[in-house]
């Protein structure tokens, strides 16, 4: 590892991984911590919405900031900002506006912290292992997400909920200075502060990039719905509450045991194709789970669309990184992160019509028709990867030639 990773690199990895504890002991008691004050549920999915919305508002600003004074400072401060914001949310708890607030303050900070990430990562990858550079990131933050939650059920016994958004913020505190020390300052710096002036304009950047941000799109679409309404769905069909939550379980492992294998392969044939194949992949494993009655198959096709859909994500950020220029990295993930904030944003509103208008199956059937438009799209933008642009132009060139 030390010969194919730098030591910006290992620190974004180790920063990561504390970081993803922060998010998931917070993630896991912030609804029972509202709901046990009097929130109504309402009013606690809402404050997941102006979440997402502050990632929309901060994506574009914190893209520009990065290219102008670094992804490091960038990542540093938002570091910093979402440490208090973590810490101050139970404080804040008696007005819903400062809730409000508080959460849309999480939204800016956390895009910033992926910007940073994210930058500094594809800065620091070579055009060989930028698949495998970013696979081994998402797992790392992954990581983090599963232990918190793990970590949050032995704090919520021994302490008031209140106090676990305290030792969050403590690991938080943690994440930022291991970055602030681990983390060299890049030498490039001063290109990307006099690149700045040059900058490239949003709608150039988002048609280089369109793929990537609509993967991401459809992820972030994807898992915003599933989280919310597979378990009702699931509950309909018969299964026990006990049965049903081990589901994300099944999602996880499938995402960690392939993720690298996708990043490996992506690398090799190109992350385009890649990210088409795991998408037509995945299609059969969601559409199942509407005609499955077996808990096994079904856990069997949550594994496999985590090791298929979910591992696209990262490949997409390989693949962004092959097509704008260096310069444009922080920008590029300013666009990118708020698709996928949009995802997030309109992927519930619109399962939750067809759910209760139609049927659950109704809401499985269009989750893998938004896959399906994805692949139909890959294949009409295939020259979007820059191999098969090349390929292109050498055949085109032989061609003329004969």
């Amino acid at each position: 590892m030390s010969e194919r990773f730098d030591r910006n690199i290992k620190a974004v990895y180790a920063t990561s991984v504390l970081l993803g504890l922060a998010y998931g002991l917070a993630i896991a008691v912030v609804a029972l911590f509202l709901d046990d004050i009097g929130y109504t549920k309402q009013e606690i999915g809402g404050l997941a919405a102006w979440f997402a919305g502050g990632i929309v508002l901060g994506s574009l600003p914190v893209g520009r900031l990065a290219r102008r004074f670094g992804a490091r400072a960038v990542l540093i401060s938002s570091l910093l900002g979402y440490t208090v914001t973590v810490t101050l949310l139970p404080l804040a708890a008696s007005s819903y506006w400062t809730l409000v607030g508080v959460r849309m303050a999480d939204g800016i900070f956390s895009v910033g912290v992926w910007v940073g990430f994210e930058t500094l990562l594809l800065q620091h990858a070579t055009k060989a292992n930028k698949g495998m550079v970013m696979s081994l990131y998402s797992i790392a933050i992954a990581f983090g997400y599963v232990a918190g939650p793990a970590s949050a059920g032995f704090f919520s016994q021994v302490m008031d909920l209140s106090q676990v958004f305290f030792i969050s913020g403590g690991v938080a505190l943690v994440a930022t200075l291991v970055a602030t020390f681990a983390l060299r300052p890049a030498a490039a710096v001063e290109h990307e502060v006099e690149a700045a002036s040059k900058a490239g304009k949003n709608w150039d950047l988002l048609w280089k990039i369109k793929t990537s941000c609509l993967a991401t799109y459809s992820y972030g679409y994807f898992q915003a719905s599933i989280v919310l309404f597979l378990p009702l769905y699931l509950s309909q069909k018969g299964f026990a509450d006990e049965k049903i939550v081990v589901i994300p379980a099944f999602f996880a492992v499938g995402m960690f045991v392939f993720s690298t294998f996708a990043g490996k392969l992506s690398d090799r044939f190109g992350h385009l194709l890649i990210m088409r194949w795991l998408a037509v992949i995945g299609i059969p494993a969601v559409i199942a789970v509407a005609f499955l009655d077996s808990y096994a198959l079904i856990a069997t096709c949550g594994f496999l669309t985590g090791a298929s859909l979910a591992t696209i994500s990262p490949v997409s950020l390989a693949l962004q990184g092959h097509i704008v220029d260096k310069a444009d990295y922080a920008q590029a993930n300013g666009i990118y992160n708020a698709f996928y904030a949009l995802g997030m944003l309109i992927g519930p509103v619109v399962t939750a019509v067809l759910f209760e208008q139609f049927s659950g199956a109704v809401m499985i059937y269009h989750l893998a028709g938004l896959w399906a438009f994805f692949v139909v799209f890959t294949v009409f933008f295939a020259a979007d990867d820059p191999r098969v642009a090349t390929r292109r132009a050498v055949l085109t060139s032989q061609s003329i030639q004969i």
